[in-house]
């Protein structure tokens, strides 16, 4: 019995040497590891520079707005939200914002500049119009619009009113390797970029960090209300491939969509892919809800972008391969050299650029065009998408 268990041992050894994964040993060593920032540098902003307030807190994401507009120099100073058990929980938070009544009474506050919200996505546009017409300016979580006629309507109302409405796409604005990643191909560090290949797979039953929600609430499974996994999920590729491919202007050459895996749930969708082409390269986006259990994170979000001259690799949230540790691991190999760099230091300026565009009536921190346009894409190839039926 003994002498099995010994061969056993000794086949699974032998197997994962013929597989390539004690192949790749030798090339580690070659790969010249850096910090990309030595110590954590802190965009300096005064505070209070704008004051600013939140409606509605049906996700989570929530937390990561508010604390980048904090960072920003932004003052919270009031909060509403229909649920009472969520109003008190971000109430822990964030002690300082005061419970107004209703909407209104933030709506009607002068003071107030700014408007974040992270309510139930068929209702974050609406909201919006109302903010913008109050001469105010909006952060949504994504997706902040989830239908063509909600976009028409927003578009008119941002271009009569000049308010900004702004969606934080977090997988970009919040990762701190993909904002390596842009310094990177912004210095030429790649040659120019031609494709970008974004794969988003995400948790359902996501109770990691406060970012998640261990059980997802009815309007989580409803189209009607998130959009569909395109307009939802897909929102931050979208944004990503135009940024990293610098495209003005781009078409969607194919999407599809499906629910492949929850018949429980039939107006759910949990798997979709896109083809883009622009003026400033290619892209291809998968999303789907298939993460494992077994994951040490939420999500093995993966972004790659090829140049002329080398790609890029980022590893968002974990690296299962090399066994670095956590998130925001960013792989470079140019005519020069391979690199890995651990992000973790590098400084988030979404925040502070927002607060600066609020005070300045500037556009530094996303131009609206892009926030439309990425969004655009993301409806089209939504409304457009081929449904997925696998025979079985």
């Amino acid at each position: 019995m003994n002498n099995e268990k010994k061969i056993r041992r000794q086949f699974l050894k032998d197997s994962v040497k013929a597989s390539g994964l004690m192949i790749m040993s030798p090339l580690v060593n070659k790969v010249k590891f850096m910090q990309s920032a030595e110590k954590p540098k802190e965009i300096i902003t005064a505070p209070n520079r704008i004051k600013f307030a939140v409606i509605n807190i049906n996700h989570p994401h929530i937390y990561g707005m508010t604390d980048a507009i904090k960072r920003g120099g932004g003052e919270l100073v009031a909060l509403y939200a229909k649920e009472q058990d969520l109003a008190s929980a971000f109430l822990k938070t964030y002690p300082e914002a005061k419970l107004a009544k209703n909407e209104k009474e933030i709506l009607d506050d002068p003071s107030i500049q700014l408007v974040l919200s992270s309510g139930i996505p068929d209702e974050r546009a609406p909201l919006g119009i109302r903010v913008m017409q109050h001469g105010k300016d909006y952060l949504t979580d994504k997706p902040g619009i989830i239908t063509l006629e909600q976009f028409a309507a927003v578009k008119k109302v941002q271009k009569e009113t000049k308010r900004i409405y702004s969606i934080m796409y977090s997988e970009r604005f919040e990762n701190k390797a993909t904002e390596k990643a842009s310094q990177l191909v912004k210095a030429g560090a790649i040659g120019k970029v031609i494709q970008t290949v974004n794969l988003a797979p995400h948790r359902i039953s996501n109770n990691i960090g406060k970012t998640g929600l261990a059980v997802r609430p009815d309007w989580f499974w409803d189209k009607k209300r998130f959009g569909g996994i395109l307009t939802d999920i897909g929102s931050h590729q979208f944004d990503q491939y135009l940024h990293f491919t610098g495209s003005t202007e781009a078409q969607v050459l194919m999407s599809q969509t499906g629910n492949v895996h929850h018949p429980e749930a039939p107006l759910f969708e949990d798997f979709g892919d896109v083809m883009l082409s622009g003026n400033g390269g290619a892209g291809y986006i998968r999303v789907d809800w298939f993460t494992p259990d077994g994951l040490d994170t939420w999500g093995d979000g993966r972004l790659t972008i090829l140049g002329t001259d080398g790609y890029i690799e980022v590893r968002k949230n974990t690296d299962i391969v090399s066994g670095n540790k956590g998130g925001n691991h960013l792989y470079m190999v140019n005519k020069k050299e391979m690199i890995h760099m651990d992000c973790n230091n590098e400084v988030l300026p979404f925040g502070p650029l927002l607060v600066d565009d609020i005070l300045n009536r500037t556009e530094t921190a996303m131009s609206q065009a892009h926030c439309f346009l990425a969004t655009e894409l993301a409806l089209k190839a939504q409304k457009n998408a081929k449904t997925i039926a696998f025979k079985k």
